[in-house]
């Protein structure tokens, strides 16, 4: 186990899933452990733990004496996860107004002024970052461990696709306009418009992608 509390194969993994849902590895591309293995300066043992896992996670396929094969996620993925998401989101967000500390949301509230400063430059990867911090910061002021888990989970899930939404200036400044109106219900402890606003948030993203065609 190091420092960061990861083990080998848990490095080997959020990486070979990160580059699966960011698209470097494409659907039904092979995933040859020797040539992971090399890439990744590790031996074929954490390789085959993580292969293991991405295929229990729905990502690749393991054939026997063939390997395995990127299945990735499809459109159909994409909707169902962002409307669990988007009633999760709700959840964890009510649950945030009774459990988030002064520093988290001060960590938030900073998080939002940054993103706005961003937008207005036009700065989109910098907003990106940003809008994976505010909801992060808000999975930890849940103060659910599972919901922290499994919306993390998510979020990376739709990684690649969150790309391409807050790339455009209006859903970028909208989505921090949604923030913010978040946090100001956390502050001043309003449970019902927090989780309504933080399910609100994640319905308007889908909007904005079936509008402009931004589904896979």
């Amino acid at each position: 186990m190091s420092s960061d509390g990861y083990s080998l194969s848990d490095r080997v993994f959020n990486t070979l899933r990160d580059d699966i849902l960011s698209g470097k590895y494409m659907v039904n591309e092979e995933l040859k452990e020797m040539a992971l293995a090399n890439r990744l300066g590790v031996s074929r043992t954490p390789i085959r733990e993580a292969l293991r896992q991405l295929e229990l996670e729905g990502l690749i396929e393991i054939v026997p004496n063939k390997g395995a094969t990127v299945i990735g996620i499809d459109q159909d993925d994409i909707r169902d996860i962002f409307t669990m998401r988007s009633m999760l989101e709700g959840l964890c967000a009510a649950k945030a107004v009774h459990n988030a500390t002064e520093e988290l949301l001060s960590e938030m509230e900073e998080v939002v002024d940054l993103s706005e400063y961003h937008v207005n430059k036009g700065k989109y990867e910098h907003v990106l970052e940003l809008d994976n911090r505010f909801h992060k910061l808000l999975y930890e002021a849940s103060g659910s461990k599972m919901l922290k888990k499994t919306l993390s989970d998510f979020h990376q899930y739709l990684k690649k696709v969150r790309k391409e939404t807050l790339s455009a200036h209006e859903r970028a400044e909208n989505s921090n306009v949604e923030h913010r109106k978040i946090l100001n219900a956390l502050k001043e402890k309003n449970e019902k418009e927090a989780e309504e606003l933080a399910n609100l948030h994640i319905r308007n993203t889908i909007k904005n992608m079936e509008e402009h065609g931004l589904w896979l």
